[in-house]
């Protein structure tokens, strides 16, 4: 796997992100390479989670653009997308399903 994907997964779990998940999107016409997307345990924790990630990836990470609520957080870091979101947020915007159809075009290319 990707180091800095590991990086990534690595300071969510450690910080008691919930449920992440990794898409390897290399290859496919989405706009990024990767995309992690993993869950708070409720608005404060997906704020504190992003100070976990801005700590724990920089210097080595440029955080290109960062828009945040408390029930969703989404990082660009250009060829990285990382997605916060509340277990609500999370189940309503279902971003996985969407990222699995895209994920499954590449593997039957």
């Amino acid at each position: 796997m990707n180091p800095r994907i590991e990086k990534i997964s690595h300071v969510l779990d450690m910080n008691k992100a919930e449920n992440i998940e990794v898409f390897d999107l290399q290859g496919t016409d989405y706009f990024a390479d990767y995309v992690v997307i993993a869950t708070s345990l409720g608005e404060r924790h997906t704020f504190a989670l992003l100070d976990h990630l801005k700590r724990g990836l920089k210097p080595d990470e440029e955080f290109l653009a960062i828009d945040e609520s408390g029930d969703w957080i989404a990082i660009d870091l250009g060829d990285i997308l990382i997605h916060v979101l509340t277990p609500n947020y999370r189940s309503i915007y279902d971003l996985e399903s969407f990222l699995r159809e895209i994920a499954a075009r590449k593997n039957k290319a």
